[in-house]
């Protein structure tokens, strides 16, 4: 069924159909209307779960943890302060290895207050252990939802869902809803391999010593660098689960097919501009304009930013003239956190390319077109490694 609608009723819409059992919600700006929708679904008997609302974003987290490890089918939706109020939740749901969903609807950080769109939310939670899917339109928040479920439960790994906030969340774009027997055919029930259960009692996430010694009953306990040694190599394993679970879904409902990078005339192309959600899209056009004039250049999204997808980055890019890294959040001190990633996957190459790094958009600052076709316009006709530091785009005053 075809639908017109929000970014984040695409969001609810995903999570109703993947039949998620509990659901935490607490209101924030630009979020709070997928967890209304959930309430709505909830209320009218369109969705059998539990929706409870909770007096900040930590609890809702809280309540995910506790659901999770009881054997439910978790979601929660956040933004801005509210993704950094759950910090030490986040760090917590992925130690203990709990399969929960969250949107995150981007939006910049404060102070100062903004509630409009970037994505440093996200992108400053990166090495909190949870892997992060990035959704450029619509149908991508819907299919990511799903496939994050399914994700998620495999490698007992929570999962974030990433959309621009305004630009996706509140815009109304064309999107297709699978069918509900399709979903329920594609995504297994969800069967904790480890749950509470009065019947078995056991403690989980105790404290738990430096070095590794036996337990009570003998067995090998692992110590701390271990727990965390396993959590990174099945993070790193989860990016071969996730090219098989994109493989079904395209089987299943006919699309998909790049669950790393979203690429755009790069085939073909000398200089390749890289960036994260909508403003992949909207590069588009501006790619376009650029073909006209007979430039090579092509636009290439990242789908998938935890687990790094080094190898698909390195396949996609190495060889070419130039490589220009646009993003919407910053590593204060350093550089933009997709450049400084990207850049360290291509290290080793010996036919590594030229690359630029730009940061724009932050705090809803528009990003003109015009402005981007002049830059990437200008950066192509000088493709030579330009230093680290980053090139500000639309700034209005600096020292």
């Amino acid at each position: 069924m075809h639908m017109i609608e929000s970014g984040n009723v695409a969001a609810a819409t995903g999570v109703k159909l993947a039949r998620a059992g509990v659901i935490a919600a607490y209101p924030i700006t630009p979020q709070t209307p997928l967890t209304e929708k959930l309430s709505e679904f909830v209320a009218s008997g369109q969705m059998e779960a539990e929706y409870i609302p909770v007096e900040s974003e930590h609890s809702a987290m809280a309540v995910c943890i506790a659901a999770s490890s009881a054997g439910a089918r978790a979601f929660t939706a956040t933004s801005a302060n509210g993704l950094l109020y759950m910090n030490e939740q986040l760090h917590w749901a992925a130690g203990a290895r709990l399969p929960i969903v969250m949107c995150v609807a981007n939006r910049g950080i404060g102070a100062p207050w903004t509630v409009w769109n970037d994505q440093q939310d996200s992108m400053s939670q990166r090495d909190g252990g949870w892997i992060q899917l990035y959704a450029n339109d619509h149908q991508q928040i819907i299919d990511s939802v799903i496939k994050a479920f399914y994700l998620a439960e495999f490698v007992s790994i929570p999962v974030m869902v990433c959309y621009d906030g305004y630009l996706l969340s509140h815009t109304y774009m064309p999107f297709e809803q699978p069918d509900q027997t399709l979903v329920d055919g594609f995504l297994p029930d969800f069967k904790p391999k480890n749950a509470l259960d009065p019947e078995n009692p056991s403690n989980f996430n105790t404290v738990t010593l430096p070095d590794v010694r036996p337990d009570i009953h003998g067995n090998i306990a692992p110590g701390y660098m271990e727990i965390r040694h396993c959590l990174h190599q099945d993070m790193r394993k989860a990016m071969m689960v996730l090219e098989e679970i994109d493989m079904k879904f395209q089987e299943t409902f006919g699309r998909g097919g790049h669950p790393f990078v979203e690429p755009y005339l790069c085939d073909d192309a000398d200089h390749v501009v890289v960036s994260v959600g909508s403003l992949s899209y909207h590069f588009r056009d501006v790619i376009d304009l650029l073909r006209k004039e007979g430039v090579k250049v092509g636009v290439m999204g990242i789908q998938l930013y935890r687990p790094f997808p080094d190898k698909a980055i390195v396949d996609a890019l190495q060889g070419k003239s130039s490589v220009f890294v646009f993003e919407k959040a910053l590593s204060y001190g350093n550089q933009g956190p997709l450049y400084a990633d990207i850049k360290a996957a291509l290290y080793p190459c010996d036919n590594k390319p030229a690359m630029h790094n730009y940061i724009l958009g932050l705090g809803g600052r528009e990003i003109k077109t015009a402005q981007l076709l002049e830059t990437v316009r200008t950066a192509c006709s000088k493709p030579k490694w330009l230093g680290d530091t980053p090139i500000w785009l639309g700034l209005k005053c600096q020292e």
